[in-house]
């Protein structure tokens, strides 16, 4: 008879973050109900942009409360793909979490201040503050179908590797739908200004993500 070591993951880290996401969205839900409820048909009808998008701040605390969902979502997810592509890292790298983590927040403000930067030597603030704010709604709705996504990764499907997979790329998908509804919601400014649209795709959309897949791979 052969012994083989048992080795147990214990998930407790996980579940404590995504009850404290789920904390997170009671307490949005609680404080702004009427903005969670247009947020919720964010998918099916836009008025949480014509209502909201018009004069809210990126920084408004619902907007703050969401994102931070998202992180802890994203950054699972990533952690996610890691256990199941690349098990040697997370055994010898147990900071592994808070370094997808960290990574992951500070990548989205340094973009953002770019983005923010751009705008204000173009003299185009108010016209970025709306699509940025359209694009963070809408990954804030996607994290919310990550956190969806990571308690079924994490307790019903063990062996999640062909899942995974096929689950991200949908996340990608729907990103670029996201996009693109934004850019259709502008759609006569980029025609007027495609070569500057056409350097901002490159430069801030599409080389990012790229710099990100070299990392992860």
């Amino acid at each position: 008879m052969e012994y083989t070591e048992r080795i147990i993951e214990s998930n407790d880290w996980a579940t404590y973050l995504l009850v404290g996401c789920f904390a997170l969205l009671v307490l949005a839900k609680y404080s702004y109900p009427k903005r969670f409820e247009e947020f919720a048909f964010l998918p099916i009808r836009d008025k949480y942009f014509t209502v909201r998008g018009k004069d809210d701040s990126i920084y408004h605390p619902f907007n703050i409360i969401l994102f931070a969902i998202q992180a802890i979502c994203v950054s699972i997810f990533i952690f996610l793909l890691f256990r199941a592509y690349k098990p040697s890292e997370i055994q010898t790298n147990e900071w592994l979490f808070i370094q997808i983590f960290s990574g992951y927040t500070i990548f989205v403000f340094i973009k953002l201040s770019i983005e923010k930067m751009l705008a204000n030597i173009f003299s185009i603030d108010a016209l970025i503050d709306q699509y940025l704010y359209q694009k963070l709604s809408h990954r804030n709705f996607l994290g919310l179908i990550l956190f969806a996504g990571n308690l079924f990764f994490l307790y019903v499907l063990r062996t999640p590797h062909l899942s995974l997979l096929i689950f991200a790329i949908c996340i990608l998908i729907l990103n670029t739908i996201a996009l693109f509804y934004s850019y259709k919601k502008n759609g006569n400014l980029i025609a007027s200004n495609f070569f500057h649209f056409i350097l901002y795709l490159c430069a801030l959309e599409i080389s990012p993500y790229i710099i990100l897949y070299k990392v992860f791979f």
